[in-house]
């Protein structure tokens, strides 16, 4: 809105040049996110004590996570907010659907998130929203979305169902227009899923995002240049330099929200802010044609995902062929998510988070590092 209001002042007023700059507009979106978090966090945290809204500890989990019972939860709203409003100031929306999709995946899978919030911790149904209906309303976002961008694509220049490779130069693989909407729906309920299995520890999952966000930041600004694109041999994508300044306000979101959510946590961000940052994130590599690099960006969610997954078909195998109490006995990790192991072999939680974020950060430097590898 910003651009549209100010860069008509630029003929009088030269300053006003600056809201032409991507650059410029990144740098407002996050720092407008962060203190928009920062004066709206306070508040949002008075009100979950005032409801009760209180985090329910796991009884197996780790004895010192009982410290934590009745913390503010759904604190995911701050994060919400505070990407959405600088969103909508400081992008471009002439023409310009990169970013109307990206906030609709926000609130979508948000909207997830909150409904299970609210029926835990204010209806107190333990189950919250049944998971069947949870999948079904991610699925439904990514079977949509992905239907959207077969009959409207984004990037004209590209196949429609094309996905880049990386460490390729132009390398991509080309998907039947079926199994390409199906890819779509699998990565955007995947890794909306990935980012609530990582939130268990305070600000595990908040600098993760950050880290995360901050790279995508990036991505959508090179590939939305047409200079830089060429320059680094990846495909152009017109008008998808927008997205970095989504990403950015995610990212200063996050950092906000960190205020909060570093130990001791003050607030958790819960399925509201968890499934709507994967989403989020899932939704923008999907429209920047960069799945794969999400899995690099993302290394540390999907090493969460894959300590669960890992955990429970080991489980059922050994339950199934070799009965109960042996499979008891002979768990793959401690504890699963991947983070739980940890603090069960004796880490304390804040140094988990710490080297979660080292390596969250090498990964994003990984991936950074795929634009050269060509």
């Amino acid at each position: 809105m910003l651009y549209d209001w100010l860069t008509p002042l630029a003929v009088d007023y030269g300053v006003f040049n600056l809201f032409t700059y991507i650059t410029f507009r990144v740098a407002g979106a996050t720092v407008t996110a962060m203190f928009i978090a920062f004066w709206i966090g306070p508040a949002v945290i008075r009100y979950l004590r005032r409801y009760n809204v209180g985090q329910v500890i796991r009884s197996d989990g780790p004895t010192s996570h009982q410290a934590k019972e009745g913390t503010p939860t759904m604190g995911g709203v701050i994060i919400l907010i505070s990407t959405i409003v600088p969103t909508l100031l400081w992008a471009r929306f002439d023409n310009q659907r990169y970013v109307l999709i990206a906030l609709v995946a926000t609130l979508w899978m948000g909207a997830i998130g909150f409904i299970d919030d609210y029926l835990k911790f204010i209806e107190k149904k333990p189950r919250g929203l049944v998971a069947r209906y949870k999948l079904i309303g991610q699925v439904t976002f990514g079977l949509a979305l992905g239907i959207y961008l077969v009959l409207h694509p984004l990037a004209t220049n590209l196949p429609t169902t094309a996905i880049t490779l990386p460490f390729f130069k132009y390398a991509m693989i080309v998907l039947p227009p079926v199994i390409y909407v199906a890819f779509v729906a699998f990565v955007t309920t995947a890794f909306g899923n990935a980012v609530n299995l990582t939130d268990g520890l305070d600000g595990l999952a908040t600098g993760l995002t950050i880290i995360a966000a901050g790279a995508f930041t990036i991505f959508a600004y090179l590939f939305g240049r047409v200079d830089a694109a060429q320059y680094l041999l990846v495909p152009y994508l017109r008008g998808a330099g927008e997205l970095s300044v989504f990403c950015a306000a995610l990212m200063g979101a996050g950092v906000g929200f960190l205020w909060f959510n570093a130990h001791p946590a003050q607030v958790f961000m819960g399925d509201t802010g968890s499934i709507a940052i994967g989403g989020a994130l899932g939704t923008v590599a999907i429209m920047l044609k960069s799945e794969f690099l999400l899995v690099i960006v993302g290394g540390v969610f999907v090493a969460e995902t894959a300590s669960v997954l890992i955990q429970t078909v080991v489980f059922r195998w050994y339950r199934r062929t070799r009965g109960r109490e042996y499979a008891e006995q002979h768990r793959v990790f401690r504890m699963a998510p991947l983070h739980h192991h940890f603090e069960k072999i004796g880490w304390a939680e804040t140094r988990v988070v710490t080297r979660f974020w080292i390596v969250g950060f090498l990964c994003a430097l990984a991936a950074l590092a795929t634009l050269k590898i060509r």
